[in-house]
């Protein structure tokens, strides 16, 4: 057995009798080599830190968890720092996971199946009142009607289709019914 586990021994036998200076010198042994194990793992300092204190206060709370029988205090020891390491980045990913969803909210979807069933009745209505509407029309209002809201066209796309000079008074009717149509859809 190496002298550094024959101390270690001794200081984990005066831990166990609550004697603060053995806590004190495994603090100073094993403190730099747990921290480098727990910055590795976690990459951060204030957690690896952290870590660090989390288990240094279980060691003083229960120094009877060492079970010299099994190994080296040192093994125990940092193996007690990488479980708990472990367990922090577990800790802090669950974490950033939560706060992305809360960051990521997206709007409340409307999940009332009744609420779609009578938009759709409602539109099936509207377009049939569409199409009736659309009978009444003499069939030059209807024809550019359905080419500037079913084609898409302008006015004088519409002038150029019906062959009509823009500046002429049917063109002026074309641009009177496209608009009156427009700001019936638009308020609808």
């Amino acid at each position: 057995m190496a002298e550094t586990d024959r101390e270690d021994l001794e200081l984990h036998r005066r831990l166990l009798s609550g004697d603060r200076g053995a806590f004190d010198e495994l603090y100073r042994r094993y403190s730099p080599p747990a921290y480098g194990l727990a910055y590795r793992l976690t990459g951060q300092q204030i957690l690896a830190q952290d870590v660090v204190h989390e288990a240094f206060l279980a060691l003083w709370r229960a120094p009877e968890a060492f079970d010299p029988a099994r190994g080296a205090f040192r093994s125990f020891f940092l193996s007690l720092v990488h479980h708990r390491a472990v367990d922090t980045i577990r800790r802090e990913e669950r974490l950033r996971k939560r706060q992305d969803r809360a960051s990521n909210l997206e709007p409340v979807v409307d999940e009332d199946v009744a609420e779609d069933v009578v938009d759709a009745a409602d539109m099936a209505d509207r377009r049939l009142e569409v199409r009736a509407a659309l009978g009444t029309l003499p069939p030059e209002q209807r024809q550019v009607l359905e080419m500037a809201y079913f084609q898409g066209m302008t006015q004088i796309q519409i002038a150029e289709q019906i062959q009509i000079p823009l500046g002429s008074e049917t063109s002026w009717k074309i641009a009177a019914v496209a608009s009156a149509s427009s700001t019936a859809s638009s308020s609808g």
